[in-house]
């Protein structure tokens, strides 16, 4: 291919694997919450990259953290630490319950690494047969085979031979369900405080509560994935600050590195002694470059300005999103909390969220899903008020379109 050819959709079913059907808009540059595409087509961002791009896209402080960090190094083998990672993990401390942090790369290897935990520590305090993982029904835990056996949707696990064992999902919120399964047999709950990919689904506090509970009673550990809802997303740095749970266990991703690829999982000091030398570990782990980019996230994400201006933005859009339902009768509710909003389909526009979706992208706004029947919003926490209404004002238009058929 010579250095001039322009790249195409076309090439992607080539030489990519195909477990991907993306669309046939390839952005290259982006500004904020603004997009551009090859052809020069401008998108609104309420995607923001599945929860990733918190601060929007080449936010300055990120693109200064990463040029500054470029220039000093790259990366080292876990056999030595370097100060980004050092700076970040304590920055986490202090900011959290947690005492200590293991970094990886994306949420599955945080949850992967939260997962191992759990079982290692009940194998070492109260012996083998205390393996009993409970999670939940629509729930997401990442890709790997451990984390998609843990998640709670099968049709991402099956079809790749035996699953990992003593995993048991029950309804999520159904807090009979959990009395009746908990036994001194397991050795962790792990949930999503609000699932994500599950369809915007809101944990109840009582539910939250009763895990604790419990946990607390049959010496299992909570562990909360946060992959999602954490660094700002939901108007407070981790969501489990929103409740009066707090886990033994939290991972965290996706926002994190504001979109360079950075992950983490949070403990406690006596839980964390459990991964001792040589138990686990990761290459890319703690990288100096991701580091740097977490630490410059956090700065800007943990303030009062932004996480409170999260709680504004929530607002327009939720009230944006109802007054074009009051016009067009397509969503039973608007759910969801912070930054991490769905749109739930009625009856007559089952099945059809990718629809809304393919028709948004039409009228320049890029969104998503969450399931069949949720169209799923997304977009960085600084979303200027203005790219909220211009954002709307170009949903409505791809709502009017699905309606007229």
């Amino acid at each position: 291919m010579s250095v001039n050819q322009k790249l195409t959709r076309a090439q992607f079913d080539e030489v990519m694997v195909p477990n991907y059907a993306p669309s046939a808009v390839i952005p290259v540059r982006g500004e904020g919450s603004r997009v551009w595409d090859q052809e020069g087509k401008e998108f609104v961002d309420f995607a923001g990259g599945i929860a990733v791009n918190c601060l929007g896209h080449c936010h300055p402080a990120l693109v200064g953290a990463l040029k500054e960090q470029g220039e000093k190094i790259w990366h080292l083998a876990n056999v030595m630490t370097n100060e980004p990672a050092l700076a970040l993990a304590t920055k986490l401390v202090e900011a959290t319950f947690a005492e200590k942090v293991y970094f990886a790369n994306s949420g599955a290897e945080a949850n992967e690494a939260a997962l191992k935990l759990a079982r290692r520590y009940a194998q070492d305090k109260f012996g083998p047969e205390k393996d009993q993982i409970i999670a939940f029904d629509k729930a997401f835990h990442g890709r790997t085979f451990f984390t998609v056996s843990v998640g709670g949707q099968a049709a991402y696990s099956d079809g790749f031979g035996p699953k990992p064992e003593s995993i048991t999902h029950l309804p999520f919120n159904d807090i009979a369900a959990l009395e009746a399964e908990v036994s001194d047999k397991t050795c962790a709950i792990m949930l999503e405080p609000l699932q994500g990919e599950g369809g915007i689904i809101d944990a109840d506090p009582e539910f939250l509560h009763a895990v604790r509970a419990l946990a607390d009673k049959h010496n299992a550990l909570v562990v909360f994935d946060e992959v999602q809802t954490g660094v700002g997303r939901l108007g407070e740095l981790y969501a489990y600050m929103r409740t009066e749970v707090t886990p033994d266990i939290l991972t965290t991703a996706k926002a994190l590195g504001g979109g360079f690829p950075i992950a983490a999982m949070l403990t406690t000091t006596e839980i964390a002694s459990h991964l001792k030398i040589g138990t686990h570990g990761s290459t890319y782990g703690g990288n100096p470059l991701a580091c740097a980019i977490g630490n410059a996230v956090l700065d800007v994400v943990n303030t009062p300005e932004v996480l409170e201006g999260v709680k504004r933005r929530e607002q327009l859009l939720r009230d944006g999103l109802n007054q074009i339902n009051e016009k067009y009768n397509v969503f039973t509710e608007v759910r969801g909390q912070g930054l991490l909003l769905g749109a739930v389909l009625n009856e007559q526009y089952q099945g059809r969220a990718k629809d809304f979706l393919v028709a948004g992208i039409g009228e320049g706004l890029m969104s998503l899903v969450a399931g069949p029947n949720v169209i799923r919003f997304t977009p960085s926490l600084v979303i200027p008020e203005a790219d909220i209404a211009e954002g709307l004002a170009r949903f409505e238009r791809a709502v009017a379109k699905v309606v007229a058929g």
